[in-house]
């Protein structure tokens, strides 16, 4: 899904909707049983990423997880994005 995809999506929802991220996942190998984990969007990280024939493109995360999870990611992005404006 691109950027423009998610905002028309978007624009057509109420503003209030809270927005999710849903994990699945196969209970047990060739099974057809599915798990669902269910986060709520905590944060959007931009993150390059560079592909196999070394083309950089930016893609966008939903952060989601466990609380305190994403709190101990959204922190460690912080210090590195510190660290990189330290060597400049």
């Amino acid at each position: 899904m691109n950027v423009r995809e998610l905002i028309d999506y978007l624009s057509e929802q109420d503003p209030d909707t809270e927005v999710e991220v849903a994990l699945i996942s196969p209970v047990q190998p060739d099974d057809e049983d599915i798990d669902v984990d269910r986060y709520p969007v905590e944060a959007l990280f931009p993150c390059p990423v560079t592909d196999d024939d070394g083309n950089e493109e930016l893609v966008i995360w939903l952060v989601a997880g466990e609380p305190d999870d994403v709190e101990a990611f959204i922190d460690a992005v912080d210090a590195g994005a510190l660290d990189e404006a330290d060597e400049h």
